[in-house]
């Protein structure tokens, strides 16, 4: 099934830029999102290893401060625990913080 994001998506299904549209910001932070389990806490150094997988930009540590900022993931205040959110925002709901 083609999505509004393949355009960003290499063969692996990785990204290779972040969008600058709001739209496709919010729809790329969505489908970082599906790769964390909901439940289940994670390093730091493992947030990042997933991300690594994830994209081919080189730029981790601002894919991880997007998702901890859009709510999809939640950190201990020493940055050294993640999980995804119970909760996790919806479109609309991202829509709306960007304003």
């Amino acid at each position: 099934m083609k999505t509004e994001i393949d355009r960003y998506l290499d063969d692996a299904g990785r990204l290779t830029i972040y969008p600058s549209k709001r739209k496709n910001k919010i729809l790329t932070i969505l489908y970082l999102a599906d790769k964390f389990e909901i439940g289940k806490e994670y390093t730091e150094k493992q947030v990042n290893e997933i991300l690594m997988q994830w994209h081919t930009f080189g730029d981790h540590v601002m894919l991880r401060r997007e998702l901890f900022t859009h709510g999809v993931l939640g950190r201990t205040v020493d940055c050294k625990r993640y999980w995804a959110e119970l909760e996790q925002p919806s479109f609309d709901d991202l829509m709306k913080l960007y304003g």
